[in-house]
């Protein structure tokens, strides 16, 4: 067994070489789904590999200021469009607790806490710990979540792709102007300051929505129109793929495909719902059926941020909807599990 930074460096090296391989096959987000699958196979099995999950905060951070390079001033005049939207997502989130924790419950045959918090569409840590504090099987609830979005994150991906015909390929997501000494400082202080705020005002995923915070407000403002650079947005891209792929370390081959069967059915069903939601939503506000679909999707706020950025969605739009799911599902979750059986 090598030493943890040989493994570090082994995860690292096979993340950037999934990524290059990916691009070069022009596949959908090539970064950082290559660095996932090529470390997730090898964690699967068995090898010695490590991802910095240290370097997450800063990973996800240079995202959120990615991302908050594309709010515009436009986006103050939608505000009617979005209460439309919010008012389906909200139905959208009922209608998947009444569909997919029966799901876990009856076909993954989990006793009723546990399907309870691997079914909800919240954030990976908020559902394990509020199913632990239940009693809950944590393991399960890992591997649903951590599925749900890898699942996600490919399928979505495929679909914009390949059925829908979006550029989701070479192309590394980045926007704005020239990048000048003050832009620097400013994309900077968004990103230290917010992940700071974030954490200091208990915001969800508080590294990453502080510093997209901050950085839609330099931009809103038009304090500046630049962006980070792509060599970094490529990295950030590698190093979250590596650790998203190096959380299957040491889970047993067969423990995860029936996991993964699971979570591909949960989330085939999530999307369904999802895709009708999306038609709601283009019905009733005008909303693009892409759009719509990213926003709904029950993936990481981060990684659907970057597929919208990728075929030049609305991120404020896509990052506001997953903001409320996930406050709405921590709010009322811990709530909505006192009406769970005890037992199994």
């Amino acid at each position: 067994m090598p030493r943890p930074p040989l493994a570090l460096l082994a995860g690292l090296a096979l993340g950037s070489l999934g990524g290059a391989v990916f691009y070069l096959l022009s596949l959908p987000l090539p970064w950082m789904l290559g660095a996932l699958f090529a470390t997730m196979t090898a964690a699967v099995a068995g090898a010695p590999i490590r991802g910095p999950v240290g370097l997450r905060p800063a990973i996800v951070a240079v995202i959120g200021v990615l991302l908050g390079s594309r709010f515009t001033p436009e986006i103050l005049g939608q505000a009617g469009q979005t209460a439309q939207t919010l008012a389906i997502l909200l139905v959208y989130l009922v209608a998947v607790a009444a569909v997919v924790v029966p799901f876990y419950r009856l076909v993954g045959r989990q006793d009723w806490t546990t399907a309870y918090f691997a079914g909800m569409p919240g954030g990976l840590s908020e559902m394990i710990e509020f199913g632990e504090a239940r009693g809950a099987d944590v393991p399960a609830i890992v591997l649903a979540h951590s599925l749900r979005i890898v699942v996600t994150i490919a399928l979505m991906a495929f679909l914009f792709r390949v059925v829908l015909g979006h550029d989701v390929g070479r192309t590394v997501p980045t926007a704005g102007g020239p990048l000048g000494i003050a832009d620097i400082a400013l994309l900077a202080g968004s990103a230290l300051l917010g992940a700071a705020l974030g954490i200091r005002l208990r915001l969800p995923a508080p590294t990453f929505l502080g510093p997209l915070i901050l950085s839609a407000l330099v931009h809103v403002t038009g304090l500046t129109e630049s962006a980070p650079p792509p060599p970094l947005v490529v990295a950030a891209q590698v190093l979250l793929g590596t650790i998203l792929g190096c959380r299957f370390v040491g889970i047993a081959p067969a423990l995860l495909a029936r996991a993964g069967l699971l979570s591909l059915g949960a989330t085939v069903l999530t999307l369904a719902l999802a895709l009708v939601a999306g038609l709601a939503m283009r019905a009733g506000a005008g909303v693009g059926l892409d759009q719509a679909l990213l926003s709904l999707a029950p993936g990481g706020l981060t990684e659907m941020g970057l597929i919208a950025l990728a075929i030049q969605a609305d991120v404020a739009f896509v990052a506001l909807h997953h903001v409320v799911r996930i406050l709405v599902v921590i709010v009322l979750a811990p709530m909505a599990a006192r009406l769970l059986p005890d037992r199994a």
